[in-house]
């Protein structure tokens, strides 16, 4: 006899998110899991969970936090298009959406906690109208807050639209798609933890607007995820602090600070690097008799001293590591074309980060395509980022791009979106690929500047010139200090990145990694102060000096391209029977042609001479002939009583034997012969759309004209060769 299990009772909680009704549900899903909770917006429905390790992790200096968005395709009514028909490795946007979740999560653990924490966020139903990504962080934010794993929350999450001038909290499709503004905030209930943007060039001002409204709405939010930690959240155990030699920290802090301040006062990584393995070389030698342990603890103690070092002169000297003002930008240099076969090539060089970007250029077949929860099913412009080992002076096997390549190259492609020219203006695919060469702080802004040259140096007429700059912060209670353009060290021992990308007129993309607390407003708007000025400079001195504007012509190794749009009921003509057609048009012009579903047609080729050729061959069939009109075509058959030519493929008229030459013809074959080329002229469609064509007349009106029987075009002649 089986025993039936009573179904756990949920807790329902329900609040509003941009005018939605927001549900969370907890105590029924996933009760193993320290925290759990079933967040509801709209038909969007999310699991997330956090789980902790009841120990900590031994022999690690960090904390082992990792944030998982698992796309479930059956969230949208879909079947996986995999071999194997499930879903394989997280999609791209699965990625950038784990970072933007974790971003906001891991200032606020304690910062010596060992113990490996765990947070999904399992997407299991979507409504088009409500993005999944901020109701997994709220879910995140409460999954955490009710837990008894330590940590500093509740955050909270808005996205922030803008359209008319207006701005829209939690924005739906048709929103999103008419936005100039795509803006996530998050935030505690007094300061924001984390920025991304993308945006049309949008100002300085209604940036920071628009992160003020968020601002707002995210005290709402954390004020109903603290009631509900209030009301069912579980006491927080005490981690075990990681190991920490104390003794050697107060030992080496009163002998060493004058050492560590040689060593770090260089603007060459190199130089810095061996000066500080030189002295952790002399302090094992000369503590190890003492301190037999020392090689354990000796990274953690240098580290703290380094930031006290690094801290100190930002706070009380103004000074930097490299001897630059607060303000003031790394020596930069710029160059393109360095790649001959590469379609387009940009160097971009500030201080010792260097990034190579190449631009690739490829018909709209070449789109990636998408197998993901999202609307997008192809994408036509694409960034790719890697940052090899050397880059950083290490000896690591490649393994392909991890979150971090991911989340910069997304960075850089939002980044540089809106100055793409659209597929009517412009119907090619691009990629770019950036390649960091040497990484000593900012290489994602770095990718951002190299992008523009790139591009730029192979003819895409992008609609600005882009740049982009990192501002960095230092707090101390009350008091904080912000400079632009951090190098490594700064970024390592400094409070934040935020980094900003923008053409003269606005901003393109923001995102603000934090280790602090959070922002204020007064931080934010002088962080987006700085950066402008930045921005603007490194473009006016140094891009634009190297290449002023796109070049008007296109690599010689690029495919050329030429469109045109047709009635989509004549696509089914354009392509045959079988495709016999098409492939027919292809062959003899050596073309590649992609026809999509509204009747656009992109045609490619290494020379445009044969585009041209296979736009005539097109245009030609799509033509409703019309009396008069005269085509250059092919002798198919031969009657008796006239002759058949295909002028255009798959169209045939005849030629009537009267009609053949302007004298009395005995036999068509005196004539012509199948296979030869001739002009003709539409005389006449009868009332079964049957076509007769009139060789004398169309010779007779070449002639007119003076074209003899050439192969010249008139003004209303088609030819199909």
């Amino acid at each position: 006899m089986l025993k039936q299990r009573e179904f756990p009772a949920a807790r329902t909680f329900e609040t509003t998110l941009g005018g939605r009704r927001l549900t969370v549900e907890t105590g029924q899903l996933a009760e193993l899991a320290n925290g759990a909770c079933l967040v509801r917006c709209g038909d969007t429905t999310v699991l997330v969970t956090a789980a902790a390790s009841a120990a900590p992790r031994q022999g690690i200096d960090y904390f082992p936090l990792s944030v998982d968005f698992e796309e479930r395709l059956y969230s949208v009514g879909r079947i996986p298009g995999s071999f194997l028909r499930r879903e394989g490795r997280p999609s791209e946007k699965a990625v950038l959406a784990s970072r933007l979740i974790d971003r906001p999560l891991r200032p606020l653990f304690p910062p010596d906690m060992r113990n490996d924490v765990a947070v999904t966020a399992t997407v299991l139903s979507m409504e088009p109208d409500c993005a999944p990504e901020i109701p997994a962080m709220i879910g995140a934010s409460i999954a955490l807050s009710i837990s008894d794993i330590p940590w500093g929350g509740p955050i909270a999450g808005v996205s922030v639209g803008c359209v008319d001038g207006k701005f829209i909290i939690n924005p739906d499709a048709a929103a999103r798609e008419a936005s100039t503004l795509a803006l996530t905030v998050a935030g505690t209930a007094h300061k924001v933890v984390m920025i991304e943007a993308g945006a049309n060039e949008v100002s300085e001002e209604a940036m920071f607007d628009a992160i003020q409204l968020a601002t707002a709405e995210i005290k709402k939010l954390t004020a109903f995820i603290s009631s509900i930690a209030a009301e069912i959240g579980k006491p927080k155990f005490a981690p075990v602090s990681a190991a920490f030699h104390t003794e050697l920290y107060d030992e080496l802090e009163g002998s060493i600070m004058e050492k560590l301040r040689y060593c770090l006062d260089t603007d060459d990584k190199n130089i810095r690097e061996e000066r500080l393995s030189a002295l952790r070389a002399e302090l094992v030698a000369e503590f190890a008799e003492k301190y037999p342990d020392i090689e354990a603890g000796l990274g953690d103690v240098l580290y703290k001293l380094q930031k006290q070092v690094v801290r100190r002169w930002l706070l009380d000297e103004k000074k930097r590591v490299d001897g630059r003002g607060l303000l003031d930008v790394r020596p930069l240099s710029a160059a393109v074309g360095l790649l001959p076969r590469a379609h387009g090539s940009g160097l971009f060089s500030r201080g010792q980060t260097q990034v190579l970007t190449t631009a690739t250029l490829g018909t709209i077949s070449d789109q990636q395509k998408l197998d993901n929860i999202f609307d997008s099913e192809t994408k036509r412009y694409m960034h790719h980022y890697n940052f090899p080992s050397y880059s950083v002076g290490e000896a690591r096997p490649s393994r392909g791009p991890g979150r971090r390549e991911i989340g910069h190259g997304a960075l850089a492609e939002r980044a540089l979106e809106p100055v793409i020219p659209n597929e009517e203006e412009f119907p090619y695919c691009i990629r770019l690929v950036s390649e960091v060469l040497s990484s000593n702080g900012s290489t994602s802004q770095g990718a951002v500047c190299g992008s523009t040259l790139a591009l730029m140096d192979a003819g895409v007429p992008i609609k600005a010139p882009v740049a982009g700059i990192s501002c960095g912060l230092v707090t101390e209670g009350d008091r904080w200090l912000t400079f632009v353009d951090i190098q490594g060290v700064e970024d390592f021992f400094g409070d934040m990145d935020f980094k900003v990308a923008g053409t003269k007129a606005g901003i393109t993309a923001i995102q603000m990694d934090l280790k602090s607390d959070g922002l204020t407003p007064e931080i934010i708007r002088d962080a987006l102060t700085i950066t402008k000025d930045a921005r603007i400079a490194i473009l006016d001195e140094i891009m634009l000096p190297c290449i002023p504007a796109a070049r008007e012509d296109l690599s010689p190794y690029a495919p050329k391209m030429l469109q045109t749009t047709i009635d989509p009921e004549k696509i089914r003509d354009v392509i045959g029977k079988g495709g016999s057609v098409i492939q027919k048009i292809t062959a003899e012009t050596g073309t590649k042609i992609d026809i999509e579903d509204d009747g656009h047609v992109y045609i490619s080729a290494p020379n445009r001479d044969d585009c041209q050729r296979a736009l005539a061959i097109i245009e030609a069939i799509v033509l409703d002939p019309q009396i008069g009109d005269i085509f250059y075509g092919r002798v198919t058959r031969l009657m008796t009583f006239g002759v058949f030519v295909e002028f255009a493929p798959g169209k045939e008229g005849m030629i009537h034997i009267s009609k053949l030459a302007p004298q009395r013809v005995a036999k068509v074959e005196d004539v012509v012969s199948i296979g030869d080329m001739t002009w003709v002229k539409v005389v006449e469609i009868d009332e079964k759309g049957r076509i007769n064509l009139s060789r004398r007349d169309a010779l007779s009106e070449l002639e007119k004209r003076g074209q003899g029987q050439g192969q010249g075009q008139g003004a209303n002649q088609k030819s199909h060769a």
